[in-house]
């Protein structure tokens, strides 16, 4: 299943659709008791999820009134996150593109929620703060359930969903500073969606492909099954020191083809438009606004 949240034009409070197709069917408008937004669902356990799909099964047999997508407008795929994780230098090729090392352990740090926001937002930034602004497509995690010391071969059963993160990043400020939270945390600099797809409905999460098309050129293309740490590891590795609540998003690091490392540079400006594609999921479009 595909979820995402959604509002008509004109609303302020998004409200979580199934995606069926090229249109949404709200849960409010056929389930009693719908969950407010996904964080909602998640916590409400697989019995939840269950609840949500006998509402949909009945309503496809009754022919219940679906919403065109292209009449909504989207919010963050993520609300209310238990927490939001990024994975740094976790492809060679980007390591290697940005001098950064492949450490023994995981890079590991935070993207504030203020930075996350939707598919066809609109992204702004200073540009006297900011010059250098960056592109990063990754695959989204979504965790499910309480983990814990979870070892390597069942850590995929702990994933809820999956859903296209574009990690923005300032370089000028990464590079600047000893930490990378404040440089990807502006507010904005964290698109995810357009939507979050069910766990069930990714046979391999290290068998997808992503691109990146900033103003019509193909800038990223690449496979999972390239990263140095596959989503499985990830999560062992972070369970180990301490408890993965649900609902955490884990952002799983970038491939190669940032701007910051080709000849010439190639930054995210004043009326650019990025799309980050991950096959079997969607895409996911930010427009930019430099102030």
């Amino acid at each position: 299943m595909k979820f995402a949240h959604l509002r008509a034009e004109g609303q302020t409070t998004p409200r979580l659709a199934v995606v069926v197709g090229e249109a949404a069917l709200f849960l409010d408008e056929v389930m009693p008791e719908a969950p407010r937004d996904l964080q909602d669902l998640i916590e409400r356990g697989p019995q939840g999820l269950d609840a949500v799909r006998e509402v949909v099964d009945a309503n496809g047999h009754i022919g219940a009134e679906l919403t065109p997508v292209a009449e909504l407008r989207h919010s963050s795929a993520v609300l209310r996150p238990a927490q939001v994780l990024a994975i740094g230098a976790n492809y060679a090729a980007h390591a290697s593109e940005l001098k950064l090392r492949s450490e023994t352990a995981m890079t590991v740090f935070s993207l504030w929620p203020n930075s996350l926001t939707a598919h066809g937002a609109t992204t702004t930034w200073p540009g006297d703060l900011a010059t250098q602004v960056d592109y990063e497509a990754e695959l989204g995690v979504i965790i499910g359930r309480p983990a814990r010391a979870v070892h390597t071969r069942d850590a995929l059963d702990y994933v809820w969903g999956y859903t296209v993160v574009n990690d923005i990043t300032a370089r000028d400020i990464q590079f600047s500073e000893a930490q990378w939270s404040r440089c990807k945390s502006f507010d904005g600099f964290t698109p995810t969606g357009p939507v979050v797809v069910t766990a069930d409905e990714i046979a391999d999460p290290q068998d997808l492909w992503l691109t990146t098309n900033l103003d019509g050129h193909i800038l990223q293309d690449a496979s999972t099954n390239e990263m140095v740490r596959p989503v499985a590891d990830i999560i062992a590795y972070l369970s180990r020191s301490a408890t993965i609540p649900p609902g955490t998003l884990i952002s799983t690091g970038s491939p190669g083809g940032a701007g910051y490392s080709r000849n010439p540079q190639v930054f995210l400006r004043d009326g650019s438009t990025v799309t980050v594609t991950i096959e079997g999921i969607g895409s996911l479009t930010t427009h930019c606004r430099v102030l």
